[in-house]
């Protein structure tokens, strides 16, 4: 039996990687990020005429019906490019929500639009995936209307229409203009990616009941992270690109630094501890669509494990630039953040494995 990609599969990620490779250049993720600019239109324009937004929205809707894997491969490449615009909760979190929970109509509503890319979705379930604080969340009140506030929003300047969940878990869709909906952008380290927050005072809110709605919840959360890891391999690999190229060029005492055993061993462990990363991802998207009782673990390992060496590649890369390493003209900083961004989304890894423990029996 093989385990790998499809002929398919990888013809479509090295598409999506020419493509970024085009329209989101260093110099463009520049300015995106001077300009806080949430969605890039060239490149968000390139990446629709990919038919990315629909990667796993079923063909009925105008998406593409593919699978998990797919939007994996997609964030992957997302990560390399460091690209300036949405994906994870616009593609992927919020239409696996209306396809598990909506209704009909709201399937037929939303659906289209979002694989379009007319429309951007944003989500808002971190106080669920990461905890929230004593008084923290969202709250449903006998009318059905939405109070308290939601942080980390996913994918949040650009959204139309955000999903919500409550304390109890159960989830919402709520239109960016509804009455008495705040909307604050909070600064984060990446500024290639927009997060906020949520404030609601009795807002007009649309239940998605249509399924079982815990695990409804829980199959987003796991999407989520199994896409933040893959972003995090995406990004960690550019870093590690960067910092080989780098060390064949820089020279120090009449020889490339490259050539020094010091700095091989960096490379060359930077490598080995990411590489493995890669069949966890592959595994755990996997997981999401064909095995999924081991969806929530695999996702959960998954998102710990990049995680913890996405940290390392990123210090460790920077090492070998020395330096230079720091330096806003190199860019590389970029990357840096945008991992350190995807470990503390939807969950740390120090969570996410005290879940998987819990999930496992291993702790009470």
């Amino acid at each position: 039996m093989e385990f790998g990609l499809s002929e398919d599969q990888r013809l479509m990620q090295e598409s999506v990687r020419r493509t970024l490779d085009k329209v989101s250049s260093l110099e463009r993720v520049r300015v995106a990020a001077a300009a806080h600019d949430p969605k890039a239109m060239d490149v968000w324009h390139a990446l629709v005429d990919l038919g990315v937004p629909g990667m796993l929205i079923a063909e009925e809707y105008g998406g593409m019906g593919l699978a998990l894997l797919d939007a994996a491969l997609i964030a992957e490449e997302l990560g390399r490019f460091a690209a300036p615009v949405p994906y994870v909760a616009s593609a992927v979190m919020v239409p696996l929500a209306l396809a598990a929970l909506g209704s009909k109509k709201q399937k037929e509503t939303w659906l289209p639009k979002l694989a379009s890319g007319d429309v951007v979705g944003g989500i808002a379930i971190s106080e669920r995936a990461a905890g929230a604080r004593d008084g923290g969340g969202v709250t449903v009140g006998a009318d059905g209307k939405l109070s308290g506030k939601s942080l980390f929003v996913l994918d949040f300047g650009a959204a139309d229409v955000f999903v919500v969940a409550d304390k109890a878990g159960a989830l919402y869709l709520v239109d960016a203009k509804a009455k008495g909906l705040g909307k604050v952008t909070l600064t984060t380290i990446d500024l290639t990616r927009s997060v906020g927050e949520l404030q609601f005072d009795n807002v007009e809110a649309e239940p998605l009941v249509s399924g079982d709605a815990k695990a409804g919840l829980q199959r987003v959360l796991d999407a989520g992270r199994v896409m933040l890891a893959a972003n995090t391999l995406g990004a960690g690999w550019m870093m590690i690109d960067k910092a080989v190229e780098y060390a064949k060029e820089r020279k120090q005492f009449g020889r490339v630094i490259g050539s020094f055993q010091a700095v091989k061993h960096m490379c060359a462990e930077m490598a080995s501890e990411l590489e493995p990363g890669r069949s966890l991802v592959w595994y755990a998207a996997y997981a999401f669509d064909e095995i999924p009782a081991e969806a929530t673990l695999m996702a959960s390992h998954a998102k710990s494990y990049l995680s913890e060496v996405g940290r390392f590649v990123a210090r460790t890369a920077t090492e070998v630039h020395g330096g230079m390493g720091f330096t806003d003209l190199l860019g590389l900083h970029f990357w840096f953040k945008r991992i350190g961004l995807d470990r503390q989304l939807l969950g740390s890894p120090e969570r996410v494995r005290d879940e998987a423990a819990a999930l496992q029996g291993w702790r009470q």
